[in-house]
């Protein structure tokens, strides 16, 4: 029998079904690829910003167009000696440092500053009335070009740039490479009851460019 309207067998449906399922497959294959992936977290070093098992959305479309930005969450490739496991490990933090930015810890207020701006960080993690210092020694760095500076919003408990840079003093091994990028978590999506944006914070507007 013909559908008049359309000039196709009734049954046709079930024979394209096939090629309809392989057609979103591919589809869904490739917005993996090349746009957006979940990520769930295995760790508290995000705490509480991100919780462990969360599962966070990240764009890895946007930084083919621009470089990170400071306050961004970001997941990335670890560099070798950051790694627990060495056949490769995704991490998640949240730039604190760019290129260029000369940042210091800490001033009389026990803040990191960016090239002389003090930066308040309200999203350090906090339990029973404890909150963490943003550094637990002082340091001055400046990041090298293409190289971002990361930290957990967990200090005590996040193996990020400062602790590298504490144990090498090397500045590219504290540092990653903006190629090492795969995108930035802009929601929580999972659990239902953690559901959030991940915006930047305000603190980070008053940054000024680094001078040098």
């Amino acid at each position: 029998m013909i559908d008049e309207q359309t000039g196709k067998k009734k049954n046709s449906f079930w024979r394209e079904l096939p090629i309809l399922l392989g057609v979103a497959i591919l589809v869904a294959v490739l917005v993996r690829a090349f746009v957006l992936q979940t990520f769930y977290i295995p760790s508290p070093s995000m705490e509480h910003t991100l919780d462990i098992y969360d599962r966070v959305l990240v764009n890895k479309l946007v930084y083919d167009f621009r470089s990170p930005k400071r306050g961004e969450i970001i997941v990335f490739e670890a560099p070798a000696d950051w790694r627990s496991n060495p056949d490769g490990e995704d991490f998640i933090k949240r730039v604190i440092g760019t290129e260029g930015d000369h940042i210091v810890c800490c001033d009389a207020q026990q803040r990191i500053t960016i090239n002389g701006q003090p930066l308040d960080e309200p999203y350090l993690y906090s339990e029973g009335g404890t909150t963490d210092l943003p550094a637990d020694e002082p340091f001055d760095i400046t990041v090298p070009k293409d190289r971002l500076w990361m930290m957990g919003d967990h200090r005590s408990a996040s193996g990020d740039s400062l602790e590298h840079w504490e144990r090498t003093r090397d500045i590219n091994s504290a540092t990653i490479p903006e190629d090492a990028v795969i995108g930035r978590a802009f929601t929580v999506f999972w659990p239902v009851g953690r559901a959030k944006w991940l915006s930047i914070p305000d603190s980070f507007d008053s940054i000024p460019a680094p001078t040098g």
